[in-house]
């Protein structure tokens, strides 16, 4: 059996390795179109801000290893551009050589991820504008970041957005935020991302909100952000403004794409068409409590599907059982956690909701070293189930976010939240937990 996998990061080497160990006889081809495997993207933040000390850190395993110790065929600079579906063809060039080449499977995974988004503004090919995404990326950025290097400017509010926010500031850059929307992190609901704001002017980063930007300008390297309210210093930008599934390529190969260019799958990550399977940051994810196929491109989500495909592609069938939106950041001294859906979400779901806010330390009142942690969480108005949940703090979020991101995928009500047997020690916790006060408060 030929198993073809196009794409060499967190969904296609899981289902890779998976192949492997349940398929004995399994010949597995990965197409990657960079040079490198199986790496941390969401650990490029630390390097260049020096956290953590080389980029080759972030690499799990070489593409030797996947080589020589597993005997996968594991190609580099192979940049697939179509697929015969008639013929079960991967077509492609070798971007290393200008050589096309053609490949036979009798399984396909589509396993590309998702790309920054890069807008056609005005100035864009100008020098010391950049994105993140690869450790390519991250490398440039770094022997970007000479001592003539002042003001840095992100264009997006995200999790990148502040994740390297916090990194410039740490390597003494003045850092400027702009984001078109009106608040930063727009996966928190205003009132929590008010925390975020605070942080942000804590330690001197200046955030621009409601301003979009239009171009940039520069001799050859750039030196203004031009926005449609006015016009900014910089000596460097990055552009953190989201990704896209990385799809375009499948244009006329009849599998089904849904509007924010993800492959559409069904729990055992088949597509519309026979023998082609996709995951990761390219597919869709179910989301349990939309009850719909949603797109959060995250890594912990692309290692499972990729090892849920893998599974289904050589014969042992699995289900991917879906999504509850789970996701935690590190802002200088906050911790961000958030899981289920926000106010936002449960109005354009049009569920009727209420919600519970709660300030409340990390351990016991009377232990010392508290912090506070700002929760607030979501439920059904009539069945009380948890909706959602969002907590921001210095200490024991990770915590609760989990927690919570438990009694979601478990469809459990906020009053079922007194029952779970949570760990209590004072330096911890309280006898009761701040997400269990929160439940004893509803009516």
């Amino acid at each position: 059996m030929d198993y073809v996998i196009i794409g060499g990061v967190a969904a296609g080497m899981s289902a890779a390795m998976e192949i492997i160990r349940t398929d004995s006889s399994a010949n597995v081809i990965v197409l990657e179109r960079g040079e490198d495997y199986s790496y941390g993207q969401c650990g490029l933040p630390y390097v260049i801000g020096g956290i953590v000390p080389h980029i080759d850190d972030v690499i799990v395993r070489s593409v030797d290893t996947f080589r020589d110790k597993y005997n996968i065929h594991a190609h580099i600079y192979t940049e697939v551009t179509k697929i015969d579906i008639d013929k079960q063809l991967v077509i492609g060039v070798h971007t290393d050589t200008n050589k096309t080449f053609h490949i036979k499977y009798d399984r396909l995974l589509i396993a590309t991820g998702a790309d920054a988004i890069i807008p056609n503004w005005e100035g864009m090919d100008l020098k010391g504008i950049h994105s993140l995404k690869t450790l390519q990326d991250a490398e440039q950025i770094i022997s970007d970041l000479t001592e003539d290097i002042h003001q840095v400017s992100i264009v997006g509010g995200g999790y990148i957005g502040l994740e390297m926010a916090e990194s410039f500031r740490m390597l003494g850059k003045n850092v400027r935020l702009i984001q078109r929307g009106e608040q930063l992190a727009p996966i928190f609901d205003p009132d929590m991302a008010a925390l975020i704001h605070e942080e942000a002017q804590k330690h001197g980063v200046e955030v621009i909100l409601g301003e979009s930007v239009e171009g940039f300008s520069g001799d050859t390297h750039v030196d203004t952000i031009i926005t449609d309210k006015g016009s900014y210093q910089t000596d460097l930008v990055l552009l953190a403004i989201g990704v896209k599934p990385n799809t375009n390529f499948l244009n006329y190969t009849g599998i089904h794409i849904n509007n924010k260019g993800a492959i559409q799958v069904n729990a055992y990550m088949e597509t519309s068409i026979p023998n082609v399977y996709a995951a990761g940051d390219c597919a869709t994810h179910y989301h349990i409590i939309k009850q719909l196929d949603d797109h959060i491109p995250l890594g912990t989500t692309a290692n499972k599907q990729g090892r849920i495909a893998g599974a289904n592609m050589a014969g042992n069938p699995k289900a991917f059982k879906g999504i509850v939106g789970t996701s935690i950041v590190k802002f200088f001294d906050l911790t961000l956690g958030r899981t289920g859906i926000t106010e936002k979400e449960a109005k354009q779901l049009k569920l009727s909701y209420e919600i519970q806010v709660r300030e409340a330390d990390h351990n016991a009142s009377y232990y010392p070293g508290g912090e506070r942690l700002h929760i607030k969480l979501l439920f059904h108005k009539e069945s009380k189930q948890l909706l959602g949940g969002q907590v921001i703090g210095k200490a024991g979020v990770d915590k609760r976010i989990d927690v919570l991101a438990t009694a979601l995928y478990n469809q459990m009500t906020i009053y079922q939240l007194l029952d779970l047997d949570l760990s209590y020690a004072p330096p911890y916790n309280g006898v009761w937990d701040p997400i269990q006060q929160i439940a004893r408060k509803v009516k």
